[in-house]
């Protein structure tokens, strides 16, 4: 796979972002090894953004491995600083599995309620609306009517 080409603005927004980041992969003296691409790449596809650490003291072989990481990876090399390098793939898109038997789930809503007294301010309540229940201009959570099928359409 080729690397991704980024720009100086968009490497400067995933350095930042990777900034907290610890390193979740190590290279040792074995270097790159078939083990440790594979857990390179499954690092990858969860977080999108790693930091390797190689224990490497030849800095050109550090930066050498860096170049071959992003090309057999698909990444785009961010940064390289001391021992740590920095890789980054766009996270694959999840698929929804939709169903169509299925209902409205819970919602949060928020709901102001004013005092008796002007000057003081409104009290913020969040309130969890199930899929069979509506709120009311109250504020209040109310069970949602079940409407009865007439006798005509029900005999049908």
């Amino acid at each position: 796979m080729p690397q991704i080409n980024l720009t100086p603005a968009q490497r400067k927004v995933h350095r930042a972002q990777a900034h907290h980041l610890d390193p979740v992969v190590l290279i040792g003296n074995d270097g790159a090894s078939p083990a440790l691409i594979k857990e390179a790449d499954a690092a990858l596809q969860a977080h999108g953004l790693i930091k390797i650490r190689v224990f490497s003291d030849d800095r050109s072989a550090r930066e050498a491995l860096l170049q071959s990481l992003a090309d057999v990876l698909g990444a785009a090399p961010i940064q390289h600083i001391g021992k740590l390098l920095v890789l980054w793939r766009p996270l694959p898109e999840k698929e929804k599995a939709l169903e169509a038997d299925r209902k409205p789930g819970p919602r949060e809503v928020k709901v102001l309620k004013f005092s008796s007294r002007g000057g003081q301010r409104p009290e913020v309540k969040l309130v969890r609306v199930l899929g069979n229940q509506r709120l009311t201009s109250a504020g209040l959570v109310k069970r949602a009517k079940v409407l009865k099928k007439s006798l005509k359409k029900a005999a049908q």
